[in-house]
């Protein structure tokens, strides 16, 4: 199937019917009264978190949605239908807002979340409810509501615990397959990778963490360089960032040290909030190197690096494909992961239960 992470649509939720102005007229009873029932409501429209689709193709084809009108009211005390609802199913982290204001309207973190998207219009009062003392024969009745509408803007981002970041073939795609059960494509030329990609990891029986593998970014992507900054907003939901750096590129005239500093500054070029999430660095393809100069290249590089950028960090050294250091990686992400998901006081906490004891 093919991945879709932004979609436009209109929407717009039934009217309410009319009420209606109507009397009663049977044999033998003169001056029945008024009878004119009330319009019914019109239909609202729904949108619903579902884990089961990961992908906005459904909303890139069909792009108009309308709820169904609300019944007009009839003689005889007959108040018109309601309008059936819709509901919109669509992926988990999905972020939905208004194209016109960009006002965020929902934000379907998490499976099975419903919001209501657009209301249905109020049914119109039919003549009954105008009757009075002095008013026996009304003849008023009102028109029902219009339902909301809006012209809507989709963005798929992806619910992850860690976001994979890189140049393309800085080993991206060969983590993820080496730590998961995900299998991206895997090839020796740039951009193999075109969209986003999930994988588990389990630590143990009950312990795991997503990964999320997106398109690497070249200098100037924020410029639209490459296939730019566009899949960025799938790293936003992420608590932490694996930077992969190519330690033993294949084109001599690479610097793995420059390359490095210019992923990071396209990062705070795009999103500055973004940059600030905790950042690991990840030294990948120790297997190019011979193991006689392996600590030598980290670090002549870490001297490098640091004094470009003032990274300070954790770094990790590891060989993708062989798997050699993602045992020690994966296990210093859960606990960080742990640790991010504890309260800030939780020691304070602590503290003060044991001085009520």
């Amino acid at each position: 199937m093919k991945f879709i992470d932004e979609a436009k649509i209109y929407i717009k939720a039934g009217d309410g019917g009319n009420g209606v102005a109507s009397f009663r007229r049977e044999k033998y009873i003169p001056m029945g009264g008024p009878d004119g029932g009330d319009g019914g409501r019109g239909g609202s429209i729904y949108v619903i978190a579902d884990r089961n689709i990961n992908t906005l193709v459904d909303y890139r084809y069909t792009r108009k949605f309308l709820a169904q009108r609300g019944e007009n009211g009839r003689g005889s005390d007959c108040y018109g239908a309601g309008g059936d609802d819709i509901v919109l199913r669509m992926p988990v982290g999905t972020v939905i807002s208004d194209l016109n204001t960009e006002e965020v309207l929902a934000d379907l973190d998490y499976h099975d979340k419903k919001v209501l998207i657009a209301k249905g219009g109020k049914g119109g009062l039919g003549n009954i409810h105008f009757k009075s003392s002095t008013n026996r024969a009304p003849r008023q009745c009102t028109k029902g509501e219009l339902g909301e509408e809006f012209e809507l803007k989709l963005e798929l981002r992806v619910l992850a615990d860690v976001g994979l970041l890189g140049l393309p073939n800085a080993g991206k795609s060969t983590l993820i397959r080496a730590i998961s059960a995900a299998r991206p494509k895997v090839a020796d030329y740039p951009f193999t990778t075109l969209h986003p990609n999930l994988g588990v990891v389990r630590v143990d029986a009950e312990k795991s963490f997503v990964v999320a593998d997106v398109p690497g970014l070249i200098e100037g992507a924020a410029d639209g360089a490459g296939l730019g900054i566009r899949f960025l907003k799938h790293l936003q939901r992420t608590r932490l960032l694996l930077h992969l750096v190519d330690i033993a590129p294949l084109d001599p005239s690479a610097d793995p040290v420059r390359d490095a500093k210019a992923i990071v500054g396209e990062l705070v070029k795009h999103d500055p909030t973004l940059a600030e999430k905790p950042r690991w660095l990840v030294l990948n393809k120790l297997d190019l190197i011979p193991e006689e100069d392996r600590e030598k290249a980290i670090k002549d590089f870490l001297r490098a690096y640091k004094k470009a950028t003032r990274y300070d960090g954790p770094v990790f050294s590891i060989s993708a494909i062989s798997g050699d250091g993602t045992k020690p990686l994966i296990y210093a992400i859960h606990e960080a992961l742990e640790q991010m998901a504890r309260p800030e006081n939780s020691g304070d906490a602590e503290a003060l239960d044991a001085d009520d004891e």
